[in-house]
């Protein structure tokens, strides 16, 4: 889980990323899904790993953002926490009542 304290610190580790060729720790958050799905390609994946090779808090980040897609992903393929393929008429009632919209 990432803390507070430790978003605060990735920022201020990143702001000193000033060089040539690196992005800020909260730049590197806006491309962790398309490195991820390998849509990076030459220039912005070799900054990207770059960055990660010397910044450890965005190293831990990106092994936390892995595992909590991996968990959800998870939970989503077992059987037990299948969505109903029917949603119940009380169920949508209920909610269009909360919503003040019966």
């Amino acid at each position: 889980m990432i803390t507070r304290r430790k978003k605060v610190m990735r920022r201020i580790h990143g702001a000193m990323f000033k060089l040539p060729l690196m992005i800020t720790c909260e730049a590197f958050e806006d491309f962790i899904l398309a490195y991820l799905d390998g849509e990076l390609k030459g220039k912005q994946k070799f900054i990207f790993e770059m960055h990660l090779g010397v910044c450890r808090e965005c190293r831990d980040y990106l092994r936390a953002y892995k595992s909590s897609m991996e968990l959800t992903k998870a939970t989503l393929t077992n059987s037990e926490n299948a969505l109903p393929e029917t949603v119940p008429e009380d169920l949508v009632q209920a909610v269009l009542a909360a919503r003040g919209q019966v």
